[in-house]
């Protein structure tokens, strides 16, 4: 499989990226920094210079991919109009792309919360309103979607073992080690396409949380 990772250089991305390329997999990171290309290609990963907030048309990045991993975020220090053009915008930018170049499968990282940002706090609505526009674009799409919505992040090793549910008012935390290993997991299992899922922590194997979906 080939996959285009954006957000290449980011702490979700740097655990998926091993995870694919350990299966052969092709994998393209797509960075803003070319000082974080070395850290890319340490995975495996090939670094691609791509700024998605100022480029207009992306579909020259993921010309021959098979799916797509929106891993991209503008981070918790930006401002609510960064996360519109990064959150919201760089999705939105690769869902055009997708369709373009006729790259069906689209995985994207959302939030717990998403499904209902007015109920979330303040300071986090702009960052919610982000992610749920970007949701609702690819679940508008013709895309083969998956929607993964991780609960709290963590750099906690992981444990192998989730909880994916389709109840949205699941919460908790969840290692970032773990939520690579899910996106790994629903490349590989179709019978995920055109699920939207809340990951926290939990006592069940990754492959077969994602299988039961």
């Amino acid at each position: 499989m080939d996959v285009v990772i954006a957000g290449g250089h980011g702490k979700i991305a740097l655990r998926l990226a091993p995870l694919l390329t350990e299966r052969a997999d092709r994998v393209r990171a797509l960075i803003r920094n070319p000082d974080h290309g070395a850290d890319v290609e340490a995975t495996g990963a090939e670094a691609v210079l791509c700024d998605m907030e100022r480029e207009d048309d992306l579909s020259a990045y993921v010309e021959g991919a098979d799916a797509i991993v929106f891993a991209a975020g503008a981070g918790p220090g930006s401002g609510p109009e960064r996360k519109r053009t990064v959150d919201f915008g760089g999705a939105v930018k690769l869902i055009e792309a997708a369709q373009d170049k006729g790259v069906r499968r689209y995985v994207i990282v959302s939030s717990i919360g998403a499904h209902d940002p007015k109920s979330g706090p303040e300071q986090m609505r702009p960052y919610l309103e982000a992610k749920a526009d970007a949701d609702r674009a690819l679940m508008a799409s013709e895309l083969d979607w998956t929607i993964v919505r991780p609960g709290m992040l963590t750099d906690d090793p992981g444990s192998g073992k989730v909880r994916a549910t389709l109840e949205q008012g699941e919460r908790g935390p969840i290692p970032r080690e773990d939520v690579a290993a899910t996106l790994a997991a629903v490349l590989a299992t179709p019978s995920s396409v055109g699920k939207t899922f809340v990951l926290v922590s939990g006592d069940t194997p990754v492959d077969d949380a994602v299988s039961s979906l």
